[in-house]
């Protein structure tokens, strides 16, 4: 039995469920080593609901280019990422699965039972195992939606790697925001090239960093990304779940968490407890990274759904 089999049979022990019945979808397909294997969600499928949003033209910053930034996206896609290039590639393909659930869970019937539906945090139970790869192309991968706008949050104010990934550069970031009451929101949300895309980066190195996520500040915050635009979906690339306490006080502050295993890398027993500090109501996710292809047998998609 698979890491990700084993995480599912004790995620719907835990939570007492059942699977909805629905057909398994399989696909042989190649997969490259940073590519992800399968994304599975614990809750069930809602109804389609028709979402209108507000336009850009209300962000939170005063002009749309007053900070803006330019993605590299061909550096991007040279290693492997979602990019907005139009050739078609397995990567994008995989995060176009992926990404449909949350979507789905975001705006959907489903909505309606999740406490911010479009807040979602990616975190992994160990540094190391790809969650920074998995939130920067689930952004890129939303922001090719055309009715569908994304902000992505680097809340790993630690180890901060979404600026490193994306090989940019920002004066102001969340850190500087929750720490000083100098900054303003509309100081730290930067447009970039790929138009439904917007960022806030980690910050400035802080001694109380942690505890920032945790302060009534972050949650004002957090409470006005999720309601201010519903068009709207966050991504919080968050610190690991082991170790930092504030990454369970922000997935409560969520309605979806994606977690992200390591092939061959990923302890079931850290994994057990990691799953143990997300709220019971989040509405999580699996994506395995560093999957390896076989040639004799390939790798296949596999889709379980459940619902309490």
């Amino acid at each position: 039995m698979s890491t990700i089999e084993k995480a599912l049979d004790k995620l719907g022990a835990a939570n007492n469920t059942t699977p909805v019945a629905e057909p398994m979808i399989e696909n042989t397909i190649a997969m490259s080593e940073d590519s992800v294997l399968s994304a599975t969600m614990n809750t069930a499928d809602g109804a389609s609901q028709s979402v209108t949003g507000q336009s850009d033209k209300d962000e939170i910053t005063d002009s749309p280019h007053r900070n803006y930034v330019e993605i590299d996206l061909q550096s991007l896609s040279n290693r492997n990422f979602v990019s907005i290039a139009t050739e078609r590639r397995l990567i994008y393909e995989e995060y176009r699965v992926i990404k449909r659930k949350l979507i789905n869970n975001a705006f959907g019937g489903l909505s309606s039972t999740l406490k911010h539906s479009n807040l979602i945090l990616v975190s992994s139970s160990r540094p190391g195992e790809g969650k920074t790869f998995t939130s920067v192309n689930l952004a890129l991968s939303i922001a090719l939606e055309q009715d569908k706008t994304v902000l992505l949050v680097d809340a790993d104010v630690l180890r901060p790697n979404v600026s490193r990934t994306l090989e940019i550069s920002t004066p102001l970031g969340l850190t500087d925001y929750l720490s000083s009451n100098d900054v303003d929101v509309s100081d730290i949300i930067y447009s970039t090239n790929v138009e439904r895309l917007k960022l806030i980066t980690a910050g400035k190195p802080h001694h109380l960093s942690t505890e920032l996520l945790a302060s009534d500040k972050m949650i004002e915050l957090v409470n006005e990304f999720a309601s201010r635009y519903p068009d709207r979906i966050v991504i919080f690339d968050a610190p690991p779940l082991l170790g930092v306490n504030e990454t369970s006080v922000m997935a409560a502050m969520c309605g979806q968490a994606v977690v992200v295993l390591e092939e061959n890398k990923t302890k079931l027993n850290e994994l057990d407890k990691a799953l143990s500090l997300l709220p019971k109501e989040l509405a999580v996710g699996f994506v395995i990274n560093k999957a390896y292809y076989s040639r004799d047998k390939g790798y296949g998609y596999g889709y379980g759904y459940y619902a309490e």
